[in-house]
């Protein structure tokens, strides 16, 4: 399901659940139906991560922790969050939690909204193929096109109050609309000629005799015409970012750069040059650093060691994810957008609040009672009020719907500066010409030259694991012993090829895994438990010919 911001996708959740009710109208569900939601609103019970996730599972399947696991696994949590305190985690780990508790029961029906909200790309790639595999019925609200034409078979948008559903892609569902329009507003042209040209006779030959019974005739026929309305035109983001010529080449070089928050380093051994008209962007996994990256670029945090050289020609518009906290609740929108440059006129100012969507009555709302997107057009607005070279962008698709992305991706493409762009929307990625990528791995960043799709083909995901890998028990050297020789090889033997097998049986589940099949994967992950446990049974049978010895 797609549509604007307060259209009213998730009021129609609210409805299906039970939570609003329709004014008219009914809806019906079969009997026993079950419809798993994606809450919002986070209520933990339990002590630890995974007994919190599996409160989800079916009745007769309490023990099957391993599924529980898979998912938590896929989006991005590890096997040391696990044990601990669920109300521990970060507001987005505690989302996954609640996404895993959804997944797992195995409803009839989902209905997730906007399930991608703090996923990074790996967890989204992973819940993408999970949905593929999805048996039941699903509805996923959300504002990244190519996630949804991945994972659904249906679209359906709501456009002007209107709902449309067909049967294909994101592209599918736009073009009919748009040819609705076309019609509406041909439609409605003719009715009006129609009704000019009679009007034009009534007013002619209405007080002619003769002509009183055809002028009564049209008359009636006017009255008969439906009264279609001239379309009011859509609000969306229209702008472009103020610039200042950079006449240099080298606008920011980072040497050897280290920074951490603790005594485990974070960015380490990094070095970048960004040149005018670069497209980079930043990627990987949450918790490695692209942030961080940002404010090093910004000039926010201080490189603990290394070399940091900016050029003065270098003007920084920066779009971080803690900025939107530093709006001043108490400004009203124009106030806060004339902060930004105080050289700017009051019609200058007007003039960029009607850009990011905010008119004259809307440019005077405090910030204080804006939403989490109005508040994103606030600091687009700040950067657009700054003229600038070099654009530095954390997220800025968050909370934005498909019109105001595309805008911001056009405005993008149109700057003639730099532009540094963290995301995790592969849509996004694709849709920007990027000529650098920065892949962020724990404790290591890696640099590509070239765009994401080149980056797939070349090098692509290595999905790592986030499982620590059991250690086998330590065997000392067999010392001399009247224990069955022929008892311990045969032991031994039965190690080495369930070690074997486990191995074998890893790299499948790994290879499976790319492609998404939860019934393979489910039974891999029960077999590998099985060899496991076999294993350690024949470590403890191992050491105990030495212990009766």
């Amino acid at each position: 399901m797609i549509g604007r911001n307060g259209s009213g996708k998730s009021t129609l959740f609210r409805l299906i659940t039970g939570k609003e009710k329709a004014d008219e109208g009914t809806i019906t569900l079969p009997r026993s139906y079950q419809i798993g939601v994606l809450e919002q609103q986070i209520h933990f019970s339990q002590p630890t991560v995974l007994q919190e996730a599996a409160l989800g599972l079916r009745e007769d399947e309490k023990e099957c922790l391993y599924k529980v696991e898979h998912i938590l696994f896929g989006l991005g949590l590890n096997e040391e969050l696990l044990n601990v305190s669920p109300h521990e985690l970060s507001g987005g780990y505690q989302l996954r939690v609640q996404l895993a508790k959804v997944l797992v029961s195995e409803p009839d029906c989902l209905l997730l909204d906007e399930p991608t909200n703090y996923l990074d790309i790996l967890s989204i790639r992973f819940l993408s193929h999970f949905l593929q595999d999805w048996k039941g019925e699903m509805i996923l609200i959300s504002h990244d096109l190519e996630f949804l034409d991945a994972t659904t078979t249906h679209m359906m948008g709501i456009h002007r109050k209107k709902i449309f559903k067909i049967r294909g892609k994101s592209a599918d569902l736009f073009q009919i609309i748009a040819q609705e329009e076309e019609t509406y507003e041909l439609t409605r042209q003719n009715i009006e000629k129609k009704r000019a040209h009679m009007q034009v006779f009534i007013d002619r030959f209405g007080a002619k005799a003769s002509k009183a019974a055809q002028a009564q005739s049209k008359l009636k026929m006017i009255e008969r015409l439906p009264a279609l309305e001239k379309l009011k035109n859509m609000h969306h983001l229209d702008f472009a970012f103020r610039e200042v010529p950079f006449h240099g080449k080298k606008m920011v070089e980072a040497n050897q750069l280290y920074f951490s928050y603790d005594a485990n380093p974070l960015i380490e051994n990094f070095s970048l040059m960004i040149e005018k008209t670069d497209r980079i962007a930043i990627i990987g996994k949450n918790g490695y650093g692209k942030s961080t990256i940002l404010k090093l670029l910004a000039q926010e945090l201080s490189p603990q060691r290394g070399q940091f050289n900016c050029s003065a020609a270098t003007r920084i518009g920066y779009f971080g994810q803690t900025s939107i906290e530093r709006l001043n609740p108490t400004l009203r929108v124009e106030e806060e957008i004339a902060s930004a440059n105080p050289n700017l006129n009051t019609t200058q100012i007007r003039s960029i609040c009607g850009l990011m969507m905010f008119n004259e009555d809307l440019a005077k709302k405090p910030i204080s009672v804006l939403s989490g997107g109005e508040k994103s057009r606030v600091l687009l607005g700040k950067i657009v009020a700054r003229p600038c070279n070099l654009l530095l962008l954390d997220e800025p698709t968050h909370h934005l719907d498909i019109e105001s992305i595309e805008a911001l991706i056009d405005a993008i493409e149109e700057f003639h500066g730099a532009v540094v762009i963290v995301t995790h929307s592969e849509w996004v990625l694709r849709r920007i010409p990027l000529n650098k990528l920065i892949i962020c791995h724990h404790h290591k960043q890696d640099l590509f030259l070239g765009g994401y799709d080149e980056f797939l083909s070349q090098v692509g995901w290595v999905e790592e694991d986030t499982k620590p890998k059991k250690k086998a028990p330590v065997s000392k050297p067999l010392p001399p012993s009247k224990s069955s020789k022929s008892e311990i090889k045969k032991c031994e033997d039965q190690i080495i090829l369930l070690e074997q097998s486990l191995t074998k049986h890893s790299e499948e589940l790994a290879r499976v895994s790319q492609g998404g099949n939860a019934e393979q994967i489910r039974k891999l992950i029960a077999l590998i438990d099985q060899e496991q446990k076999q294993v350690e049974a024949l470590f403890e049978r191992y050491h105990q010919f030495f212990k009766t010895e």
